[in-house]
This record gives structure tokens, C-alpha cells and sequence, in this order.
């Protein structure tokens, strides 16, 4: 679950709020398109729900956690339960694909048996297998894209964020990461997707979050992309 009420984010330095008065409910095991032109604050409200950051105002709870109060060790573990997909893919250039993939468990304490299975399934799923021993220097765009979403996703988190993760892929590669969150969802993850792709929208139609300057400027409702709530309806 979701829930912000009356949220403001103002960075330091910053004249005015980046994110303004925002109120929202995703419930959990839903998806979200997050749309907006460059600069509505979809970026921002990805570093809130990230918890890159905390609000300057305003209420957020996120799987259950209020955020606002919330100590070092309550955000640290909370945000293990939160997977997300940076539109620089953030990839440490010196390890290979497998390594990148790895670290969430690694950092968690995983045997390394257990991250070695549990790294070569998702690398599986996402057919980037084959590189488990390359650098991301030798990877094409969608290569990197893939092993930065194959690290997101192996923690099975609660929460999936993805920041334009589709914009290095091919059409049908595409299809396929939209397959692979209709998956994650069936299974309770809470997925929100920023994304410019008008087409990637219209061909998988969903509730949206739409920013415009900072606000919320309409919840759009569609059908589409099935959630649990609405199989049970």
C-alpha cells in the first residue's frame, strides 16, 4: 500500500516545492503508469517513493511504514522491500552482469548458493543469462536495461519503481518487461512505471498518476493491465 497525503518535497537550495500537496492511494498488488511532460516531478516523486529522500510536508506511508518518523533501521529494512529501475540503470562498471545482479542479496546476507540460484533465475527470466560474465561496457542499451531491471527484481520486492524502463528496448523486448509486471503483480507487487511512451500506454492501458508543475493533475482510470483488485471484483 501506497498512501500520501498533502505530501510536499523541497529540496534544499531550492526556491519553491518540486512536488506539491500531492494525496494518492496505490493498493498493494497494483500498477500505476506515472505520466507527465519532462519536469512535472515524476523523477521526484520516484526519489520520495524510493526513499532517496523524505517530504518537507505532508504524510506517507509506504507497505505499512510511516516514513515521515521513521527511524534509520525502520527505512533501511523498508527499503529492501523496494525495487527500483533508475533510467541511468546505475550499474558498477568494474562487476560483471552476475555481480550487479547479486549485490541486493549480498548486501542482505544471502548465502552464496542461494544468490547464485536466485541470480541465474532472474537473469533467466530475462533473458540475459548468456552475460552473466560481461562488464556492462560490453552490453548494448537493452542489455543494460535488463540487468538493471534483473537487479530490481531479485529481492522479489513489494514495491517495483521503474523509471522510463523501457526506453533502450526493442519493441517486442518491450512487450516482454509488460509481461514480466503483469507477472510481479498476479504475485502482489505493487508496480509504478514512469514512462514518455504514448504507444507502450495505449497498447497496455492502466490507471495512471499524471503530474503537471509539481500537482497531481488527474487520475486516469482504465482497463487494461488486470490488478489483484480487479480480478477479485
Amino acid at each position: 500500500m501506497i498512501r500520501l497525503l498533502n505530501v510536499s518535497m523541497m529540496p534544499p537550495g531550492v526556491g519553491q516545492p518540486v512536488l506539491r500537496n500531492l494525496t494518492l492511494s496505490v493498493p498493494q498488488g497494483e500498477f500505476r503508469w506515472l505520466l507527465g511532460p519532462s519536469g512535472a516531478g515524476k523523477s521526484s516523486l520516484l526519489r520520495l517513493l524510493t526513499l532517496e529522500t523524505r517530504p518537507s510536508a505532508g504524510q506517507m506511508d509506504l507497505l505499512g511504514v510511516s516514513v515521515s518518523h521513521a527511524s534509520r533501521a525502520t527505512l533501511r529494512n523498508l527499503r529492501r522491500r523496494i525495487g527500483f529501475v533508475p533510467q541511468d540503470y546505475r550499474l558498477i562498471g568494474e562487476w560483471t552482469v552476475f555481480d550487479n545482479v547479486a549485490l541486493p542479496l549480498r548486501l542482505r546476507g544471502a548465502s552464496e548458493r542461494d544468490t547464485r540460484r536466485e541470480a541465474f533465475a532472474v537473469l533467466e527470466w530475462l533473458d540475459v543469462a548468456h552475460l552473466a560474465d560481461k562488464r556492462p561496457g560490453a552490453l548494448s542499451g537493452g542489455e543494460q536495461q535488463r540487468t538493471a531491471i534483473a537487479r530490481a527484481l531479485i529481492g522479489r520486492p513489494e514495491l517495483l519503481l521503474a523509471d522510463e524502463p523501457t526506453n533502450a528496448l526493442e519493441d517486442a523486448q518491450a512487450r516482454r518487461l509488460l509481461t514480466t509486471f503483469q507477472e510481479l503483480i498476479e504475485m502482489g507487487t505493487t508496480v509504478i512505471v514512469a514512462t514518455h511512451n504514448e504507444a507502450l500506454v495505449r497498447e497496455a492501458p492502466a490507471a495512471s498518476i499524471i503530474l503537471q508543475d509539481g500537482t497531481i493533475a488527474n487520475t486516469d482510470i482504465q482497463n487494461g493491465i488486470s490488478t489483484r483488485r480487479a480480478e477479485r471484483s
